[in-house]
């Protein structure tokens, strides 16, 4: 069984949507998403700085449209994925990528969402000067009693011995001063306290928008990050992804569903590289790939051809 996943902020890099515009057709629909967005796309995907990309209005709709590109660079035609594909997942905004790959939004409504929910994450974010620190290591449960000992959120629990700390940037001051026993602080390279109750002005607007959205049942099973439940229904994917904003990310759960449900590959979209890095931690056994340029689509290829189980679902729509 395979499963396609999708990164959240933090995974991308100066530069690395360079090599895709190789490919026909990216740039595009890259253009396309660009005048959607209101963001130049392939500007800040190939020539800008670390820092451009830090920015949330900005990384988000990157990380969502790089991943939709490789999805189509490996799927042109979406039906073929939906009839090989056993699951697909994303780590917080990937969500959105993982909601158009598998039909749920259109790939114009995920460009839309993922546009607002950048700005208005940007904006709970300005409010407060909050921050986000990975946990590397330590006993999980000591690790978490001591996120809340300094009034931090565990935001995300990643599993594989990762968990991510979110709160201010005093209270993450002193928590890396105050470190969990026999573990590592490293802050995050993210404009704020995402998945916390900071972000409860983004989750106003989201769900001021949803109900225009047209939303279908996922023609394959869709992972949530909410708590590792498989999912059918649209609209119950569509009501995760606004509440799931200022919820933890429970990407060790999805894992767990990943194992319980016999998955054999993992494949990550652009920019890849964290995920799979998890999987091979927690997941032992499974076999991975980060997509990481159009190098790697034939590898990609091979492991759906060996991975890729026959669906049931019927293909109705695309991205």
């Amino acid at each position: 069984m395979l499963v396609l996943v999708a990164p959240g902020q933090g995974a991308q890099t100066p530069g690395f949507l360079t090599p895709w515009l190789d490919l026909p057709g990216v740039a595009d629909r890259l253009t396309w998403w660009s005048a959607v967005t209101g963001l130049d796309l392939i500007h800040y995907g190939t020539k800008a700085d670390a820092e451009a990309i830090r920015d949330t209005a900005v990384a988000q709709p990157l990380l969502v449209a790089s991943g939709l590109v490789a999805a189509l660079a490996l799927f042109p035609h979406p039906s073929d994925a939906y009839r090989v594909v056993g699951g697909a997942a994303g780590h917080s905004v990937g969500e959105l990528t993982a909601a158009a790959g598998t039909g749920v939004i259109s790939a114009e409504s995920a460009m839309v969402l993922v546009r607002e929910r950048g700005k208005a994450m940007a904006a709970a974010a300005a409010v407060t000067e909050t921050g986000m620190s990975a946990v590397l290591g330590g006993d999980a449960e000591q690790v978490v009693a001591k996120i809340a000992e300094h009034g931090l959120t565990p935001a995300n629990m990643n599993g594989a011995g990762q968990i991510v700390a979110a709160g201010t940037l005093p209270q993450l001051a002193a928590f890396a001063a105050d470190p969990p026993e026999k573990a590592r602080v490293r802050p995050l390279a993210v404009a704020g306290a995402f998945h916390t109750h900071h972000m409860a002005p983004a989750v106003d607007r989201l769900a001021e928008l949803v109900p225009g959205v047209t939303v279908r049942d996922p023609r394959t099973p869709y992972i949530s990050n909410t708590d590792g439940a498989v999912l059918h229904d649209g609209r119950e994917i569509v009501r995760r992804l606004v509440s799931q904003v200022s919820n933890p990310v429970r990407w060790d759960l999805c894992m767990e569903t990943m194992r319980d449900l016999g998955v054999t590959a993992v494949i990550e979209v652009p920019p890849a590289g964290t995920l799979t890095g998890l999987a091979k931690r927690a997941l032992p056994g499974v076999e991975t790939l980060a997509l990481k340029t159009p190098d790697d689509l034939e590898a990609a290829r091979v492991l759906v051809e060996k991975h890729g189980t026959p669906s049931t679902l019927h293909p109705q729509g695309s991205v």
